[in-house]
């Protein structure tokens, strides 16, 4: 069953980001975490259904049918798993662990096998300490519903963490949870300067905003980032990790971008020795904004 565990996972995928600001505070809904874990009797009437298109957290998972009642006790696809499902997306959009959909969906939409298949406790403790900071950083604590404790120890009979993932997050650079970065309109060149001088890593990038999200990410990055200063950074990964930055620091991002509207920024930031990736300093950068220009054709031949 170990084997058949993997494969599962190995197959599953992680959801780009898909959310709206409002839905993060439904993410703590009462409906949703006031139900126990395995809320019903494992040995009662079960039966298959396909995950259904609207489903959208679920949809790519690695399967396509799920068994009801789920490990919440939901039993209506469309009165209780499907909605509840969308509760999810806020965490799942913020990229906080590669597994998050696994574990997430193998809970509320559990494959269809002979026997239900629980993730393993090793399973949630890994996206718990990943994914409970941002939760925290909007002000929820970890559900109860959660608690890895209630999950199997063991892990021959239930869903256990891939090791490449660990791996693989241990190299790249990660947005976390941090207080707002100072943003300072019409900075005099001297001032941009020293921050480009000061600070790991300068980049340009256009930060948008939706006015009406409907089930796209409400803050995204426009076009191509451009590197002023790269420093630790990856050219195929830092569009995606300024997203991340957004939606897990919702709060801030609110303050830097109107809906409906775009603004170009200049950012500086460093990247920590535990990986985390922090912004320290926004230049909103206007057509009018001279001492931002001089500083970013000044900087090619400047020595800090």
């Amino acid at each position: 069953m170990r084997g058949a565990s993997k494969r599962l996972l190995s197959s599953s995928c992680v959801l780009p980001g898909l959310c709206q600001l409002f839905l993060m505070a439904a993410l703590l809904a009462v409906a949703l975490f006031a139900s126990p874990l395995l809320a019903f009797d494992l040995g009662q009437s079960t039966r298959c259904v396909t995950i259904p298109n609207q489903m959208k957290v679920c949809k790519d998972v690695g399967y396509s049918e799920m068994r009801l009642p789920n490990f919440l006790g939901h039993s209506s696809l469309e009165g209780e798993v499907v909605p509840r499902s969308e509760d999810w997306r806020p965490l799942l959009q913020t990229g906080c662990h590669p597994q998050a959909q696994a574990f997430l969906c193998s809970i509320i939409a559990p494959v269809c096998l002979d026997t239900f298949i629980q993730p393993c406790r090793s399973l949630c403790v890994a996206v718990r300490d990943s994914c409970a900071p941002v939760l925290a950083c909007q002000g929820h604590p970890w559900p109860e519903a959660l608690n890895c404790d209630r999950f199997p120890a063991e892990e021959d009979m239930c869903l256990t963490p891939l090791a490449k993932f660990s791996h693989f997050m241990k190299d790249l650079p990660k947005a976390v949870c941090q207080k707002c970065p100072s943003v300072e309109v019409a900075p005099a060149m001297k001032t941009v300067i020293g921050a480009f001088c000061h600070h790991d890593f300068a980049v340009t990038a256009k930060l948008h905003r939706l006015r009406h999200p409907a089930g796209e990410p409400e803050f995204q990055v426009e076009g191509r980032v451009e590197f002023i200063r790269q420093g630790p950074l990856l050219p195929y990964d830092t569009r995606h990790l300024l997203r991340d930055w957004l939606l897990i620091n919702l709060s801030c991002a609110g303050a830097l971008v109107r809906p409906g509207r775009s603004q170009l920024y200049v950012l500086t930031g460093s990247v920590q020795p535990d990986g985390s990736f922090a912004l320290v300093r926004f230049f909103p950068w206007h057509k009018k904004d001279t001492g931002i220009a001089l500083a970013t054709r000044k900087w090619k031949h400047h020595r800090c």
